[in-house]
This record gives C-alpha cells, structure tokens and sequence, in this order.
C-alpha cells in the first residue's frame, strides 16, 4: 500500500518550492491531478494511481531518488552554505528537496559524490561494518614503491589511527619530477583518510578523485555534471548492502 500525499507536498517535494508556492500554483487551477484541475491543497494523491501535472507537465512522484555527481575542486559536498557553492548547486531541476551526500569529499578533492535521500542505503554504503569499497586516483609527491604498497596492505598507522587494509596500484612514477600516480581502494571512510595514508609513507597527495564507490563507476561523467542513476546501477548499490536476505521495501510498500 504506498502512502498518500498532500498535493502541495507532492509539488513541494519534487519541483523544490516551497509549500505555501506549491499551494498559490493549485489555487490558481494550474494543477490537475488524473486530468482534472485541483484547487485543494491538502488534495489527498496516491502516487500508485494518480498523475499529477503542473501547466501540462507531468511531475511523477519519487520516494527515492539516486544521482552521482562528479564534484570539481572547491565544491562542498554539503547541502548548504551561506558562501560558497555545494554539491546541490550541481543537480539537474527536478531533484528532491531532501538529497544529501551519501559520504562527503574534501572541498579540493574531486569525482564521485553520490546523492540519494535513501537513508537506510547510505547508511550501509558508509558502514566499514559492510566493507562497500571505495577507489580513488591520487597524484602524490615522491616515488611509490612495494614498501608503500605492503604498508597500505599491513593496515597504515597515522599518530594514533589504525587505517584498515587497503590496495595500493601504482600506475606510474616520474623519476625526473618526483611524483606519482596511483589507485588506492579503501573500504572505510575516516577523516582525510586517503591523505592521512600517503603521508604516512612520505608522499604527500597533490591531487585526489575518487573514481568508485561500490559498484557505481564515475566513468565519463563530466566534471560538475549529475545524473540519474539507472535501475541497474540502483539494484547492484542494493546488492552490494544486502543484509541477510532482508530486501529492501519497495517504494510503494513504504
């Protein structure tokens, strides 16, 4: 049985305005729900058998809603703030009201944010508990060698934190510049944790984009651009987080 929702809340929650605007649209006959006009705001609409449109406009109701966003340097993986522009600032029109990030990136660390107010979801994909892992790029100072690489292995000791097992890639070294590219995949998420890593065997990170959480793959994504993700890359996020054989409701049960 899927839940009944106030029609100026169904507006509100997927058009991102307000109630009281959401309500001046209704009473102002630009609302129909199954074709005819509404002009109650507290209208009683059912998402499994009622559409709603707005100036002609299908607006389908979503529970759930998933996107990847590609964060450029200087974005704050935040829903809000006074100065300066977050990952929010990034999602197409249309999005929930009620999105966060599912994990956060350092404001000069770029790539992949997911953005889904699925709680239960991110809540699970964050947990070290579910080992979900995450992989990055990193462009380090100094020259990575096996030591680095059986030290991320051994678990890195950063003052008085013990990071988890990691897999350390080397993709290349600049002898000549003194740099390194790298792949490190972690399965937990601790403050600054990739750099606290790096520094930790004497390359300090230059630069750093996390290129896949889970299944979820950052791919061709352009930088500052979002997406829906698709029912398959959902399914494989929900896979990945089983718990014992517990399914998720689905979104017309809830």
């Amino acid at each position: 049985m899927s839940e009944i929702l106030r029609l100026d809340r169904w507006l509100s929650d997927m058009t991102g305005l307000s109630r009281k605007e959401t309500g001046r649209l209704i009473r102002k006959k630009r609302v129909t729900v199954n074709r005819e006009i509404i002009r109650d705001a507290a209208f009683p609409a059912d998402p499994a058998v009622c559409t709603v449109m707005l100036d002609g406009k299908e607006i389908p109701y979503e529970f759930f809603q998933y996107y990847m966003v590609n964060k450029p340097a200087g974005v704050l993986s935040a829903t809000e703030d006074r100065r300066r522009s977050t990952v929010m600032d990034l999602l197409p029109p249309g999005h929930r009201r009620d999105l966060f990030p599912a994990g956060r990136l350092d404001i000069d660390t770029t790539g992949l944010i997911l953005m889904t107010n699925d709680g239960q979801l991110a809540h699970r994909l964050l947990s070290p508990a579910w080992h979900v892992n995450k992989q990055y790029v990193a462009t380090v100072d100094g020259i990575l060698d096996g030591e680095a690489v059986r030290a991320f292995a051994d678990g890195i000791v950063s003052g008085d934190i013990q990071f988890a097992p990691a897999v350390l890639d080397i993709l290349e070294t600049d002898a000549s510049g003194g740099t390194s590219r790298a792949f490190v995949t972690i399965h937990e998420g601790k403050f600054h944790q990739v750099k606290k890593m790096f520094e930790a065997v004497g390359c300090p990170v230059k630069t750093l984009t996390r290129t896949a959480f889970g299944p979820l793959l950052l791919g061709d994504l352009a930088e500052s651009a979002a997406r829906k993700l698709t029912d398959g890359e959902i399914q494989a996020l929900r896979d990945c987080t089983q718990a014992h054989g517990k399914d998720y409701p689905d979104e017309n049960e809830i």
